[in-house]
């Protein structure tokens, strides 16, 4: 198989709702959207990176240049014979992951649709249904915190996720708690504190927590190791894991007991992959993390999810709590019983709405 073109869209997408973290507040994604063309088929990628570089060194606009100016001329006209070739292909390019994986996927997707499978079925998956939890974003105060859990767990999310920050962290779940005693629940700090927070992440130990997530730095993995051992709550880190080196480094050291996996972060699916078999040999549980993902690269986060050894509920929620309309059909439904049945078709096993993607184009290229 030979890429012979790829096509970048960018596209502005409102959010039904604020979505606020430590990083801030975003109201509208600008996402990348990759098509990726070869022997009259097309595969769909999507490039989940934030709009500032916030949450990693990437940002839309960096990643729509190492796009055009060096992953898609890397890969363009090269004879390849597995989707796997593609980091290889684009090794000389350091970091910048998201940017890569971008078009990895859209490759994979591409030959999901040239073998006439899923693609859950070609990366190796075997669950049968994704199960489902849920990332809640901060508000002002307690009661609409409160009320938020509250309208996710009715709707049967098997786990509720919480940002937290510092100011925003120990009262408010205790709040939360107070009311949802037995729910499945879990933070997230996006590396907003530090060793000298030791104590305050400590207190959290007595609200049963399935996991603090990241909450030291977000380049780090030898402070973790030391905070862990301090705390009865399992560490899973995030921005710290960008390859299975890192992994094998983490878990050696007693960094962490839990890995969210996120596609972008990792450089694509043969990255993602590796990081799951090392992992699911070593009985350490792993998750798919979520990025305000478009329906793309939902689809891609579900096929991902189906693979073995993603014991955990992953942030794969349904299309309607971001999006009032979706760029898949279906959209994303998410059943009473907090899972998401694996996709039928082939590819990423959605249609792709390319009228209404069009429709919120704002900027397009074409690289040959």
């Amino acid at each position: 198989m030979k890429i012979e073109r790829i096509e970048l869209r960018e596209i502005r997408l409102p959010l039904v709702a604020p979505f606020e973290t430590s990083f801030g507040r975003t109201t509208e994604r600008r996402i990348i959207i990759v098509k990726a063309f070869s022997e009259g088929l097309i595969g769909w990628g999507e490039c989940t990176v934030g709009e500032h570089p916030f949450y990693n060194h990437e940002s839309t606009e960096s990643c729509w240049m190492i796009i055009r100016d060096y992953v898609a001329p890397m890969v363009l006209g090269k004879e390849i014979e597995s989707p796997e070739q593609i980091p290889q292909l684009t090794r000389l390019i350091r970091g910048n992951k998201m940017a890569r994986a971008a078009v990895e996927c859209a490759v994979w997707d591409l030959e999901a649709r040239r073998q006439n499978k899923p693609l859950w079925q070609l990366l190796g998956g075997t669950q049968e249904v994704i199960n489902c939890g849920v990332s809640i974003g901060l508000e002002d105060n307690d009661a609409a915190m409160i009320k938020k859990v509250e309208k996710e767990v009715s709707a049967g999310y098997q786990r509720i996720k919480i940002k937290i920050k510092p100011g925003r962290d120990y009262e408010m779940i205790k709040a939360i708690r107070k009311e949802f005693p037995e729910k499945t629940m879990s933070v997230d700090a996006n590396s907003a504190y530090t060793l000298a927070d030791a104590d305050l992440l400590k207190k959290l130990d007595e609200f049963n927590l399935l996991m603090i997530e990241q909450p030291l730095a977000y380049d780090d993995i030898v402070d973790h190791a030391e905070l862990q051992p301090q705390l009865k709550t399992s560490i899973c880190l995030d921005e710290s894991i960008l390859s299975v080196d890192d992994a094998r480094k983490a878990l050696k050291l007693g960094a962490c007991r839990i890995i969210n996996v996120k596609l972008g972060r990792v450089s694509g699916h043969t990255e993602a992959r590796k990081i799951q078999a090392y992992c699911y040999e070593r009985n350490i549980p792993v998750w798919c993390g979520g990025m305000l993902e478009a329906g793309i690269g939902r689809a891609h986060n579900i096929a991902m999810s189906a693979l073995p050894g993603f014991t955990l509920p992953g942030d794969v929620s349904a299309s309607k709590r971001y999006w009032a309309e979706d760029i898949i059909t279906p959209p994303v439904e998410v059943t009473p019983q907090g899972t998401i049945p694996r996709p039928t078709g082939v590819g990423i096993g959605y249609e792709v709405n390319e009228k209404r993607i069009e429709a919120l184009t704002v900027k397009t290229e074409v690289i040959k």
